[in-house]
């Protein structure tokens, strides 16, 4: 197997009670090349002595007063080369396959550039206290508000996507950089869902709130209604997709699974138990 090269990024800023467990969700796995890089907001809560423990394994990292999460994630990206992306939030895991598991499907299927697995929610420690069916997404449904949710520690990309969204998160968006980055990702590629678990969102009290009416839910419906406009979706086909499915996820499946609009598609990577592959399928 060839083994890509993988460029992850974590900012933190005094998350010292889990950040320990999300280092080693990563380094743990022994990928041969990974470039992890940890971006410190100037943590005053022992982070810096936990960064220092695994500081020879890392490609980069620095303890300083920054402009928050999506500078620190811009700065450690700015340090990496990697063909493959993704960032890790400061309290958040990996599972133990991740990393060999996004390598193999990058490398079989080169028309994928973009994926996603099954949401996953833990609280301590780091198994996954639940388990999600993700809703397959294309940009018509995003666009007609079906966007809930792609969970940002299961997505990972190609650089040339990155390269192609503008190579940088959008500063000027202060809760939603995820989703501002995905808006971005659909215009230049289909999403893929993996039906597997990759990453894990953990749930405590300092964590973004992610419903409607919290800043990140709110800032969501902006950007949202800026995506209409710019996301060159034809018009004709928005509406007929809002006509026929609203948000039914039921009657979404059932157009994708059909056929009858073309365009209107789910992009998969399955396990194939034959070639013992991951394989891309629409």
């Amino acid at each position: 197997m060839k083994y890509p090269k993988i460029s992850i990024v974590t900012p933190s800023y005094n998350q010292a009670d889990y950040l320990e467990q999300t280092i080693c969700s990563l380094l743990d796995q022994n990928y041969p090349n990974l470039e992890y890089v940890v971006i410190d907001g100037g943590s005053t809560d022992g982070s810096i002595d936990i960064i220092k423990k695994y500081a020879d394994r890392l490609a980069y990292w620095v303890s300083k007063k920054d402009n928050g999460q999506y500078y620190a994630i811009n700065e450690g990206f700015a340090h990496t080369t990697g063909e493959i992306m993704s960032w890790i939030n400061s309290s958040d895991i990996y599972y133990p396959w991740t990393l060999k598991i996004i390598a193999e499907i990058f490398e079989n299927n080169t028309e994928v550039e973009w994926i996603h697995g099954m949401p996953t929610n833990l609280s301590s420690g780091v198994a996954p206290q639940s388990i999600q069916l993700a809703s397959e997404k294309n940009i018509f449904d995003v666009v007609n508000g079906n966007y809930k949710w792609i969970q940002q520690e299961s997505v990972f990309w190609k650089r040339t996507l990155w390269n192609k969204a503008g190579g940088t998160l959008d500063l000027s968006v202060k809760y939603a950089g995820d989703f501002d980055l995905w808006q971005k990702f659909f215009q230049h590629a289909n999403l893929y869902y993996v039906n597997t678990i990759l990453g894990g969102f953990r749930f405590h009290d300092v964590r973004r709130g992610g419903s409607d009416d919290s800043p990140y839910g709110k800032e969501i419906q902006l950007l949202l209604q800026k995506f209409k406009s710019e996301s060159g979706v034809p018009n004709f086909r928005r509406v007929l997709i809002k006509l026929l499915i609203g948000r039914s996820r039921s009657r979404a499946r059932l157009f994708k699974k059909s056929g009858i609009l073309p365009w209107y598609s789910e992009y998969k990577i399955f396990y194939d138990f034959e070639t013992n592959k991951w394989l891309a399928r629409k």
